[in-house]
């Protein structure tokens, strides 16, 4: 019966660690380029009592095994990046990445990371950079002078110049892309970095194979569903009311046990 306590609290625990999952799921439900997250779970160690194909006093042998578990465990937060929904702003800073791509962020350490999160800005020097002043690379700057931003699907930025009636290009935006995603490593500020896990990242021009295309004058928001959220931590209640039940119902055998009399 104290197994019984100790396995029941795992199964608490998995449950209060799936609920938190859950929860920054849904605070990040208007977060830009967010990517939802679920909890995967593994059991644990096994108390084989009884093994299968043994041969007991009479010669048969024994057709399935006896054997009790202890429980389970938290063992992953598999981050999935299906394409978020996608909407017009008309800021023509803005690009949504329609593929598998990631823009590149250069850190202050030098670092690079990568990003979903297509809300650009303009720094006091002209150069393109995320809403934390990072900037994006290849960097890009836009002239003082122009008065209009075109960034075409393929990443090539280009601007208009009073007096040219053409379009100059200023730059070219690329993306980079891994054969593992849910390998990077998530560091907050919507910002993701390259690890063993995920591979080496691949840089290429948008619209071409495999890399995605960007729409200007849009954002793609979290892919998190609601609904599917608030049912997910139903269940995760259930499961953790069912396992505190567990540890309720051991420790009244428990105490029925001791309340014995000779």
């Amino acid at each position: 019966m104290s197994r019984a306590l100790y396995t029941a609290a795992t199964g608490m625990i998995a449950q209060q660690m799936n609920v938190d999952n859950i929860a920054n799921n849904l605070a990040n439900v208007n977060t830009t380029g967010y990517k939802k997250s679920k909890l995967e779970f593994q059991d644990l160690l096994y108390q084989q009592l009884r093994l299968a194909g043994a041969t007991q006093a009479e010669g048969a042998q024994v057709p399935v095994e006896l054997q009790i578990g202890y429980g389970t465990r938290p063992v992953a937060t598999q981050r999935i990046f299906s394409q978020g929904t996608v909407i017009s702003t008309s800021n023509p800073l803005d690009v949504s990445i329609d593929g598998d791509g990631f823009l590149q962020v250069s850190l202050p350490d030098g670092t690079v990371s990568y990003t979903r999160d297509g809300a650009l800005k303009k720094s006091a020097e002209g150069t393109i950079v995320t809403s934390d002043g990072y900037s994006i690379e290849p960097q890009v700057t836009i002239p003082a002078d122009a008065t209009a931003i075109n960034i075409s699907s393929n990443g090539e930025v280009s601007v208009k110049i009073p007096g040219d009636p053409a379009l100059q290009t200023v730059g070219q935006l690329e993306l980079a892309r891994f054969v593992n995603p849910a390998g990077l490593k998530t560091i907050g500020r919507n910002l993701f970095l390259e690890t063993e896990a995920s591979g080496v990242p691949q840089s290429g021009q948008p619209d071409t194979e495999g890399y995605g295309k960007l729409s200007q004058g849009f954002l793609e928001l979290s892919n998190v569903e609601v609904v599917d959220e608030m049912v997910n931590m139903i269940v995760a209640q259930r499961a953790y009311e069912i396992n505190a039940k567990a540890i309720q119902t051991s420790e009244e055998m428990l105490a029925n046990a001791n309340s014995l009399k000779r």
